[in-house]
């Protein structure tokens, strides 16, 4: 009996996954309705597609930096915290081996920046705050492109964390 019960138990559950996906599955629409339909015109048909300019960029890819970015917070007699953050660089695809084969300059230009947003005071109180973060992205971004030019168009600050010393 004790064998028994794992495996009744296995069957019950089973069963009732099955049951729960077929009762939640959504109905089947009916391919036969009348659908109003517009033929788009020859200029149309053949027009180069917009990028939208919210909606995801086609033809781009993420490369995460390898390393984490370790920022000192320095106050008037010491190190107060230290800033540890990763980031990625937004590319166009199949750039990624030219940001890896350049990522050293890239490191030196975004610990620069990281280090002057350090100095301004970036990195106390309420750093995450909305406007802080965008303005750390923009100034991010400016330092990318002298390195990567026009492939690059965004750097993401994927994780950031301050720990106080």
């Amino acid at each position: 009996m004790r064998k028994l019960l794992p495996i009744i138990l296995a069957l019950i559950g089973t069963g009732a996954g099955v049951a729960a996906g077929i009762f939640l599955m959504p109905a089947k629409e009916d391919n036969h309705a009348a659908v109003d339909c517009v033929v788009p015109s020859e200029e149309v048909m053949h027009a180069s597609p917009e990028p939208e300019p919210d909606g995801p960029a086609v033809g781009r890819e993420y490369v995460k930096l390898n390393n984490q970015f370790v920022i000192p917070v320095v106050g008037p007699d010491r190190v107060d915290a230290l800033v540890v953050a990763s980031l990625s660089v937004e590319v166009v695809s199949g750039t990624t081996e030219v940001v890896y084969a350049r990522e050293p300059k890239l490191r030196d230009v975004f610990l620069q920046v990281l280090f002057d947003h350090a100095n301004i005071g970036g990195f106390e109180g309420t750093f995450t705050k909305g406007d802080r973060m965008e303005i750390l992205r923009a100034a991010l971004l400016e330092a990318a492109k002298p390195v990567l030019g026009s492939d690059v168009s965004d750097v993401l600050i994927t994780e950031i964390a301050r720990q106080d010393a």
